[in-house]
């Protein structure tokens, strides 16, 4: 499987202040870069409202913001590790705020493939030690190198 990692879509220091204007801006990135139709960024802002993505995983609280199939070109992860914690509100409607400071933007086109892929990032997200071992890379080569054993 190609990699849907790219170094053009990881942000080691992504300046972010409110969750609305960063995930416009980063669905931005995505459409200027030709992976998602225009609509990605509405379809994806719509369904953070009704389904939020936001997961107080231990070590380092992330969001994994995503919009549906029929909005993405081509398949890829959007990496921004943020300067600031985000506000998002909790995966599962729980109502609760997360503070994040990584966010995984996911542009999948195989809903099927987009389980499998959530569960490989699942199985690191709940270890704490190795997802701050992951927030503490500071080069970002070495985060996508990192990011595609846990993904292979």
């Amino acid at each position: 499987m190609e990699s849907m990692l790219h170094d053009e879509l990881i942000f080691m220091k992504y300046p972010a202040k409110e969750r609305e204007v960063l995930l416009k801006e980063l669905t931005g990135i995505l459409k200027d870069r030709g992976y998602v139709k225009d609509s990605y960024s509405e379809a994806l802002l719509t369904r953070e409202r009704k389904y939020p993505t936001g997961l107080n995983t231990p070590g380092v609280p992330l969001a994994m913001p995503h919009a549906e199939a029929q909005h993405v070109n081509k398949p890829a992860i959007l990496v921004a590790r943020l300067t600031e914690p985000v506000q998002f509100k909790e995966m599962g409607n729980s109502g609760r705020d997360v503070m994040a400071k990584f966010v995984f933007m996911l542009a999948v086109r195989d809903p099927e493939g987009h389980l499998a892929m959530l569960s490989k990032f699942m199985s690191i997200f709940s270890q704490e030690n190795q997802l701050k071992e992951l927030y503490a890379i500071e080069d970002k080569q070495a985060l996508r190198e990192e990011l595609e054993k846990i993904l292979a």
